[in-house]
């Protein structure tokens, strides 16, 4: 069974990783920052970033779901509801 998670949780785990993982400035990271534009994340960043996330939630995230996160609120609402 799936552990259930907070979105605070949610988007702590995920500044965590961006931070340790990507380098980012946590202060860069709010729910409206954009992964590409606003993060600088390139798409092999996002393949490795949608890895960690399956390694959080233990569960992966469908190709086309993740062609349509922009945001760290869309990453958010994503793991949300993968974890339903």
């Amino acid at each position: 069974m799936t552990k259930q998670f907070t979105r605070e949780e949610i988007l702590n785990k995920l500044t965590e990783i961006l931070v340790d993982d990507f380098e980012i400035k946590k202060d860069l990271i709010v729910p409206d920052a954009n992964l590409f534009e606003d993060l600088e994340l390139d798409s092999i960043d996002a393949v490795d970033l949608a890895v960690k996330v399956q390694y959080f939630t233990e569960k992966k995230i469908p190709p086309e779901n993740f062609k349509k996160i922009k945001t760290i609120d869309d990453v958010v609402d994503t793991i949300e509801d993968l974890l339903k």
